[in-house]
């Protein structure tokens, strides 16, 4: 891909909704754009391809990571972003999806969205002329495991690359799932029986890495998951929406949580965390902050990734 950040074929994805929509050329064109970014932001140096476009961010959910880095990733690209609060537009209530995603197309550039149903991603993306971004949903958070695979790729070859998921099967797990299939690495994941990704998304990550060859496992013991691997992973036990059954689920997940003892079955592993994370659940503060733990160099790394993603569908052809 050039410097500028444009990509060559006209036929790609308009929206970025899943992994599983991009070929793994397409994905690594945009972890190598996300490295150039990177490495401009480092040495100070403007890149400003988006200049007079503006972003749309609508957010359903509370956010740190992805407000600030599309807010921040726009502004660095020349661009602008505008925060929508659902108090402010009642998607729903007030105004349907369709005359939101179809007004929205008349004043911007491109749509990201933070909600609670998966679905409304998909009507608001089926309805806008304009990219629709996936900020998280209940479903999916793709933005999160292009930047996870940028930081991976910081420490080792990408496809050599041993990940172990540990913990629950959610949004996560299942876009790890996604990505890993479409790019041919390998993925283990360990969650409770009741608490495996959505069959549905292991379904197409199985199409994926039957012609990918990428290695998908799943088991519910969480030293056979990390054994061996580069790349120990976990997020929440509880998501937002589900605070009603926490306590439920810490007794569920005991067994799950990310310490020294369990690191002690990887002991080259990286740790990684997309956060926020739930200190003395999930993982230990021993763990969270040790040298081993890269899990900010992922959140620095949805700034890098967030603008590739922005550039691909701004300035496609």
């Amino acid at each position: 891909m050039a410097a500028s950040g444009r990509f060559s074929h006209a036929d790609m994805p308009k929206d970025f909704l899943t992994l599983a929509d991009w070929t793994a050329d397409e994905l690594l064109a945009l972890l190598e754009r996300a490295r150039e970014l990177k490495e401009l932001r480092k040495r100070s140096r403007e890149h400003r391809t988006l200049a007079g476009r503006v972003l749309a961010m609508f957010f359903e959910k509370p956010s740190l990571r992805t407000h600030v880095t599309f807010e921040a990733g726009m502004t660095q690209l020349g661009g602008h972003a505008i925060l929508l609060r659902p108090e402010q537009i009642g998607i729903g209530t007030r105004e349907a999806p369709r005359d939101v995603a179809l007004n929205l197309s008349r004043w911007v550039d491109a749509i990201v969205a933070r909600t609670f149903s998966h679905s409304l991603l998909e009507e608001l993306a089926e309805v806008a002329t304009i990219p629709v971004i996936n900020g998280l949903s209940d479903l999916l958070h793709p933005c999160q495991v292009l930047a996870d695979f940028q930081t991976i790729a910081e420490h080792c070859k990408l496809t050599d690359a041993v990940i172990a998921y540990v913990g629950d099967g959610n949004n996560m797990a299942n876009s790890l799932l996604l990505g890993v299939a479409v790019l041919g690495l390998s993925l283990r994941v360990a969650t409770p029986a009741g608490h495996r990704p959505a069959r549905r998304v292991q379904r197409r990550a199985e199409e994926l890495a039957a012609a990918s060859g990428a290695h998908l496992s799943w088991c519910e013991d969480p030293v056979a998951a990390v054994t061996g691997a580069g790349f120990v992973y976990t997020d929440a036990w509880t998501s937002m929406g589900q605070e009603a059954q926490r306590e439920r689920r810490r007794v569920e997940f005991a067994a799950y949580q990310v310490n020294s003892s369990l690191l002690r079955h990887a002991p080259e592993a990286w740790v990684m965390h997309c956060l926020p994370a739930h200190r003395g659940e999930e993982i230990t503060d021993e763990v969270l902050d040790s040298e081993r733990c890269i899990a900010l160099d992922q959140a620095e790394n949805r700034l890098h990734a967030q603008k590739a993603i922005l550039e691909r569908l701004l300035l496609q052809p």
